[in-house]
């Protein structure tokens, strides 16, 4: 099978690489690179792949790419790995960095964008992908398998359209947020507790017409990381402090700032 690099340890990485395990990927076909010694520890702990502190030679074994880094790291890292993955499929999944750009810090067309949204970390997510036109259909569907675990894709003929996708699928869930910490608030308002109010809300968004991923997400997100959770969906790109009071301003402006 091949092998796969990931180029960043964080969250996103390892919700796609934990999902890839549990498919049936072994962990000595998935490569990190993480510089943080800590997360590279976490990674071998938890998950068993194989983890790098640097750039080198085995990332030549790599068929596909992931890039999973901040997007204010990315010029840095392209230039310390382009030697070696120069022959790999390009897949990002970081916000803000254009095709365009990875092409001119890789040297390569192979490359595919997608912006999956926040309940991606539990399987429920909604994913916009955009393939540059050096992409065929086989390397369109080995992105679709790297991405089934964190749940479904969409297409988009257009870099730009990316960006409706990321307002809706990946902002979307921040106000379902709002909607479970109001009724987990009311629920300790009455006397119940913050975990009787998320389990009502769940059931509510669950008999909704959608059942929908984002709702399912949210609640989900929402069990394992409360208030956090919908300050990351807000605006994923931003500084914790930033995307609070994004966050905090589309609310007040009842969801109608541009591009939330």
């Amino acid at each position: 099978m091949n092998t796969l690099a990931f180029i960043g340890g964080g969250n996103m990485a390892s919700a796609i690489i934990g999902g890839l395990l549990k498919s049936g990927r072994a962990p000595a076909d998935i490569l990190v690179l993480e510089p943080n010694a800590d997360q590279r520890s976490r990674l071998q702990r938890e998950l068993g792949v194989i983890t790098l502190e640097a750039p080198g030679s085995v990332l030549q074994r790599a068929a596909v790419v992931t890039w999973a880094i901040k997007p204010q790291n990315f010029k840095e890292a392209a230039a310390a790995c382009a030697p070696h993955v120069a022959q790999a499929l390009q897949f990002s999944v970081m916000a803000g960095i254009r095709s365009g750009d990875m092409v001119r810090a890789l040297g390569t067309e192979r490359v595919v964008r997608s912006m999956p949204n926040t309940p991606a970390l539990i399987g429920q997510g909604i994913a916009g992908l955009y393939a540059r036109p050096a992409i065929g259909d086989d390397e369109r569907r080995e992105v679709e398998r790297l991405l089934a675990p964190t749940g479904r894709t969409l297409w988009v003929a257009r870099e730009e359209d990316l960006d409706a996708v990321t307002a809706l699928s990946g902002s979307g869930p921040a106000y379902v947020f709002y909607f479970v910490e109001a009724m987990m608030k009311a629920a300790q308002d009455l006397g119940l507790s913050a975990e009787q109010g998320r389990a009502r809300a769940g059931d509510l968004l669950r008999r909704g017409r959608a059942g929908t991923a984002i709702g399912r997400g949210a609640v989900g997100v929402a069990r394992a990381r409360h208030v956090q959770g919908r300050h990351d969906a807000c605006r994923p790109h931003l500084a914790g402090t930033q995307r609070r009071a994004r966050c905090d301003r589309v609310g007040r402006q009842g969801g109608r700032a541009a591009g939330a």
